[in-house]
């Protein structure tokens, strides 16, 4: 332990993320942050010469590389791929002798992982992601190792692959880092690069937008007669029946956050958390939505349909407008723009707006990055799992994942690692091959460094290339701190804010089918005290804390 304080506390030195240097990690408080603060004293000397000593001996990978099974739960039902029968798994089994089989839940993740814990029958590797209820469940109840001792131990190399002021962010109250990231930003790092990993938009079919005028869907006037021109007078176009709308995940995010990132709800006014729920801007567009449902312009589709039926109707154009993540229309996109109606793909465009015309929130990547992965204490090797760990964190690791066999899939140009012509082609045009065949790009995501990639990419193709530029254009840097808030765990907070957001969930169906304004207002006011006699105070309470900690 006392080696990897000296040597998180060099990282931090360095200078990397400056701006972000001070903030706290998932449900850490102000003490918790300014104790890790204190790591920083350390003798900068003395942990330099610790840092030097373990990049000259080299990744523990190397040192073996003989056959090891290792199984890794990917907590997502949708992910679709296995490892060992594509060019790119085969390669890195080969070249670290780290067989894996991958395994995802068949039902509930939290359900099944929570059995697993019971029956100490846990897979060697876990990535999830931090908003699932067994998250701390398995630190806090001692399930999983803590990486800077495994690293101390096995592999001191891993410091030199994974940043500083992610091991910061990431550490927990006892001191300890369980879990490492993907796709994990900082707010100084997106500002030199460019990249934000923003992904949230407000998608139309392009062809069918255009055919319309390209109406102005900003205000909910605007978005009123837009349904209202689409009811009249496209409800079937080119063959296609058209759903006029959908949220991603509904309730419980795109009519909540999501939407309200783009009215520009702010998070706090004046320092204090800043009640979004409540905000007029926000209560007027769900009172648009209500009269949209009111005059049929609008149903329930994208409260009940499934995953499956989301997809389908996305792949086939089905869809007029949307609230939802550009990276999740990659594939539709690539199969509308190929097919007989070329100009059906989707494009993002200004969205609903609140009334002052403020740029939207559109949230950035952060230092909490997507999912997270952990070592299991049922890991029967957790040297070699470390070690591959710090493989896949690597550079070397994340080209070969991404890239795939020099030489085969990608040459060097001009110094840069550069995908082959026919496999950029096989990305754009056939991506089932691309993953299934060869396993290239974001197959594996689990320990995706998209910093680190991203300079790899092709160009994308316009269908791609317009939504990813919007939501670059347009995303809020700065509000990465106020990712994940929310308390967390077993905690009165954490209860409160669990009952409050499922209450929500609930209510907000109501609202929307109600049958008028003024019963819109009766289903809120009961909600609002309901909210109350939740303990909604300690959950502000908790937000406000935690934010003024990651200020520092």
């Amino acid at each position: 332990m006392k080696k990897y304080k000296k040597i998180l506390a060099v990282l931090l030195c360095a200078g990397m993320l400056a701006s972000l240097a001070g903030c706290g990690g998932n449900g850490q408080s102000a003490e918790t942050v300014q104790e890790q603060d204190g790591a920083a004293a350390v003798q900068e000397e003395e942990t330099a010469e610790e840092s030097a000593a373990a990049e000259a001996d080299g990744p523990a990978w190397k040192k073996d590389t003989s056959p090891v099974d290792l199984t890794w739960f990917v907590g997502a039902s949708w992910y679709p791929y296995t490892w060992g029968n594509n060019l790119v798994s085969e390669n890195i089994t080969e070249k670290t002798g780290v067989n894996v089989e991958i395994v995802t839940p068949t039902g509930d993740v939290n359900e099944e992982l929570s059995l697993m814990m019971i029956s100490g029958d846990l897979p060697d590797l876990i990535s999830l992601g931090s908003w699932e209820t067994s998250y701390n469940k398995l630190y806090e109840g001692g399930y999983v190792y803590s990486l800077n001792e495994l690293a101390d131990e096995y592999d001191p190399y891993f410091y030199q692959v994974v940043d500083g002021s992610i091991i910061k962010w990431h550490t927990k109250e006892d001191g300890n880092l369980y879990c490492v990231p993907n796709d994990a930003y900082g707010e100084e790092q997106m500002a030199q690069t460019g990249m934000t990993a923003a992904t949230q938009t407000f998608l139309v079919r392009k062809d069918l937008y255009e055919e319309m005028g390209s109406p102005d869907m900003t205000t909910p006037e605007g978005f009123l007669e837009a349904l209202r021109q689409l009811k009249e007078n496209y409800s079937t176009y080119k063959g296609v029946n058209i759903t006029p709308f959908y949220a991603q995940g509904g309730s419980g995010y795109g009519l909540s956050t999501f939407l309200q990132n783009f009215l520009a709800v702010p998070y706090e006014k004046d320092g204090e958390i800043y009640d979004r729920t409540t905000d007029p801007d926000y209560l007027e567009w769900l009172k648009t939505l209500r009269q949209a449902y009111e005059e049929g312009l609008i149903g329930i589709d994208y409260l009940v349909d499934s995953d499956d039926q989301v997809t389908e109707k996305a792949n086939n154009g089905q869809y007029f407008c949307m609230l939802r993540e550009w990276s999740g229309m990659q594939e539709a996109n690539t199969i509308l723009a190929q097919s007989e109606n070329p100009d059906s793909y989707y494009i993002a465009i200004d969205g609903p707006s609140g009334k002052n015309g403020d740029a939207p929130l559109i949230f950035p990547g952060s230092l909490d990055g997507w999912m997270s992965c952990f070592i299991s204490k049922n890991c029967e090797n957790p040297d070699r799992a470390i070690a591959f760990l710090t493989y896949m964190c690597s550079e070397e690791g994340q080209r070969d994942v991404f890239l795939g066999v020099e030489g085969e899939t990608y040459d060097y140009v001009d110094g840069v690692p550069t995908m082959k012509p026919e496999f950029v082609e096989m990305m754009n045009s056939d991506l089932e091959t691309f993953s299934n065949t060869y396993g290239l790009g974001d197959t594996y995501w689990m320990l995706r460094n998209s910093v680190i990639v991203d300079q790899w990419r092709p160009e994308k193709p316009e269908y791609i290339k317009q939504m990813y530029d919007w939501a670059n254009s347009h995303a809020y840097i700065a509000g990465g701190i106020y990712n994940n808030l929310e308390p967390t765990g077993d905690s009165d907070a954490a209860i409160a804010a669990t009952r409050v957001n499922q209450k929500w969930e609930e209510v907000l169906p109501e609202l929307i089918t109600a049958g008028s304004d003024e019963e819109f207002d009766r289903i809120f006011e009961e909600f609002i005290q309901a909210r109350d006699s939740y303990d909604y105070d300690s959950v502000v309470a908790y937000k406000q804390q935690l934010l003024d900690a990651r200020k520092g």
